[in-house]
């Protein structure tokens, strides 16, 4: 096989979280008095950390916040994610089945910049934390995406020689490729199963 792993994001991949992400950080900032939009935060803030989240966010409200304002938010931010997070959870389409059916041929991880806290518990309650060899979460590296650590980090805990990278962001995409790794962009969630299926058959 050309492909010995798959490396999946998950914001944007395995699920259609990031508008959540969005409602939740529009919702806490407020409180500040700061305004973002869905453009803003789709071009700064997806495929970011959320350290790196919370610094733009700073830099965004007028005038200029300390950053650490913006960081005594996170808990309300976590918290409204998994308040929205119990009443619905918006898995991509199939993404269960087809990982199940993976049936050993391909070692899989997840690789994401968010906290293994708010991400985790969800992977357990969809019933696909045990499909993944591996799961990499912001916490796990100091140097997140764009750098390649986090991709190249999954991939030694699988033991993958030639990954195929699963993701939606542009940080994302860079990441895989400074680790050397080919990867299929995913345009919207819903055709995560669809493009990654191609991509192996390639």
């Amino acid at each position: 096989m050309k492909y010995d792993a798959i490396l999946f994001d998950f914001d944007g991949v395995l699920m259609d979280s990031e508008p959540v992400h969005f409602a939740c950080w529009r919702e806490v900032l407020r409180t500040l008095g700061i305004r973002v939009e869905w453009e803003t935060y789709a071009a700064h803030c997806v495929g970011a950390s959320e350290p790196a989240t919370m610094e733009f966010f700073a830099r965004l409200a007028q005038p200029p916040r300390e950053a650490d304002e913006i960081r005594a938010l996170y808990p309300a931010k976590m918290e409204c994610f998994a308040r929205r997070m119990e009443q619905e959870l918006p898995f991509t389409p199939g993404i269960r089945e087809f990982l199940t059916g993976l049936d050993g041929r391909y070692r899989a991880a997840v690789v994401s910049s968010s906290s293994r806290a708010e991400l985790e518990p969800l992977l357990e309650r969809g019933g696909i934390r045990r499909c993944f060899q591996a799961l990499v979460f912001g916490e796990d590296v100091e140097r997140h995406k764009p750098a390649p650590d986090p991709y190249l980090l999954a991939a030694r805990l699988v033991g993958a020689r030639a990954p195929l990278v699963v993701e939606d962001s542009d940080a994302g995409m860079e990441s895989a490729r400074g680790a050397g790794f080919d990867a299929v962009r995913i345009p919207a969630a819903a055709r995560t199963v669809e493009l990654v299926r191609a991509a192996l058959e390639n």
